[in-house]
Formats: structure tokens, sequence, C-alpha cells
């Protein structure tokens, strides 16, 4: 089994957390608040705090991970916060996996974040994964139910899928 990064572990995460760990699967689950590491560790995750809109922060946090699940389709912020957290952040992110163990990238191109911005970071994605010849998954169900998010079984076939690629 694998270790899985789950960039921002809110509800939905929280919930791809149990599920994954039913299945065997190491989690590890950012958040930007200390308070929330608790939560985080409660579903069985390993607590990491760090911001995405601060790559950097999130270096540590890639260390011996196998997935990395990038749930912000539904993140909030201004719209130049939302568009960076999308756009150079992301690649940013993307481009410090490459070397690292993560070989397997899930992407959450749909939330309340403006559709325009989570295709922009989908193909941000698309390019960065297949010039890096890294498998990649893009998660397209609507997260606005976060108890019964109708991603979360495609969620964790994503990292199943990009695991056996």
């Amino acid at each position: 089994m694998a270790r899985c990064l789950i960039i921002g572990c809110g509800c939905r995460g929280l919930s791809l957390t149990r599920e994954l760990r039913a299945h065997g699967h190491a989690v590890r689950g950012t958040t930007r608040s200390v308070a929330r590491s608790r939560e985080i560790e409660a579903a069985g995750a390993e607590a990491f705090v760090g911001d995405p809109d601060r790559v950097a922060t999130l270096a540590p946090a890639l260390d011996h991970v196998g997935v990395a699940c990038v749930l912000l389709g539904s993140a909030t912020g201004t719209r130049e916060q939302l568009e960076a957290l999308h756009g150079t952040r992301l690649d940013m992110l993307l481009e410090r996996m490459l070397d690292t163990t993560v070989r397997g990238v899930v992407y959450e191109r749909a939330g309340s974040v403006e559709p325009g911005l989570l295709e922009a970071g989908a193909e941000r994605v698309i390019h960065a994964c297949e010039r890096s010849l890294i498998p990649y998954v893009l998660l397209g169900a609507d997260p606005a139910d976060h108890e019964h998010w109708p991603g979360l079984a495609a969620a964790c076939s994503a990292v199943e899928q990009v695991l056996s690629a």
C-alpha cells in the first residue's frame, strides 16, 4: 500500500482519508490551521500544517508519498488568491513533486471555485504530468454535498488508478 497526501484535507479530505485508510493506505492530510490537526488525526491521517499558498511549507509533506491528492476545488479567497492557487502555486507544487517519491496526482477540477480557474488548473496538471510521465486523474464530481460526496468512490478509484499505472 502507499502513502497518500491530501492537500486540502477539509470535509472531503476527511472522507477520503477514512476510505483510503480502510483500503490499507497511509494518509497525510494538510491543513493551514494547527487547530484542525486533531480532526485530521481522528480520521486516521497524519496531520501536516502547511499552506498551499506557500508551496515551500508543503515540501516536507511530500516525503515518502506515492500519490498527491489536490482537493482545492472549493478553496476560498480572493480571485487573485484562487487564480494563483490553481495557477502559479500549482505549477510550483507540481514542479516540486518531480524530485520526490510522488508518482501520481489526483486533482479536483470541480467545486465552488470559478470553473475557468479549475479548468486552467486541470490543464496545468495535464501538461506537467504528461511532460514528466506521471499518471494523473482529474476529479469532476460536484463536491457540493460534503456528507455524501459523489466523488468519494471516484477519488478512491483515482488513487488506485495512478498507483497501478
